[in-house]
């Protein structure tokens, strides 16, 4: 039984597995070092939201980017480069991003268009101190949890006939961790505004000091 539980996992970690999950570690770390050139002068908690969104920007455009662009041309299945490699990966866990879904391809078109320009005007608003900066994360944030709904209702509706949920892999890392990332950080910041606005209501300033 241990014999074959092991034999199944070691089928699992092909090489592309592996190149795909250092990848996404490689994209991480390069969001922490533009975090702290760029927020250097910032609030702690604001340079871990510069990490995120540096993040957030490189995959939505470095691996999202690619994606919409081998869907509107051909189909990730059909394709050959080193792209189209990691997302016939990922693609073991949803085959809708294997065959140009119009549901994924057009939510990743906003996504990575929108969100993309979002995530990096957001970065700006950070470091700069601008007075829009909670505008646009909250714009960003319901961005993101809208194409989380609509990524996954749909096939939830109909049965979730296209979910592969049979190994630990795939459920729980390839579906519910990198994407439910994407539900609780936007959540968080989403929190974070509403305190930030909430603040600056003058129902919650200090009195003025009658002189």
């Amino acid at each position: 039984m241990v014999s074959a539980a092991f034999k199944e996992t070691q089928s699992l970690f092909t090489p592309v597995t592996v190149y795909s999950l250092l990848a996404c570690s490689a994209q991480f770390v390069v969001g922490y070092i533009l975090a702290h050139i760029w927020g250097r002068k910032c609030s702690g908690t604001d340079r871990w939201v510069l990490v995120w969104l540096f993040y957030d920007a490189i995959v939505h455009i470095t691996l999202e980017g690619p994606f919409v662009y081998m869907s509107l041309v051909g189909t990730v299945a059909t394709s050959d480069n080193i792209f189209a490699e990691l997302w016939k990966e990922y693609g073991k866990a949803d085959e809708r991003w294997l065959h140009s879904d119009p549901t994924i391809v057009s939510l990743e078109l906003l996504t990575v268009v929108l969100d993309g320009i979002l995530a990096l005007v957001l970065v700006y608003a950070i470091v700069k101190d601008k007075h829009y900066r909670h505008f646009v994360q909250i714009t960003l944030c319901v961005c993101e949890l809208y194409g989380g709904w609509m990524t996954f209702c749909p096939d939830w509706l109909a049965g979730s006939p296209n979910l592969n949920t049979d190994h630990w892999l795939y459920l729980w890392i390839y579906l519910v961790f990198f994407n439910g990332v994407w539900v609780v950080v936007p959540g968080l910041l989403l929190w974070q505004s509403w305190l930030s606005l909430k603040r600056l209501h003058p129902s919650y300033q200090a009195p003025k000091k009658q002189k």
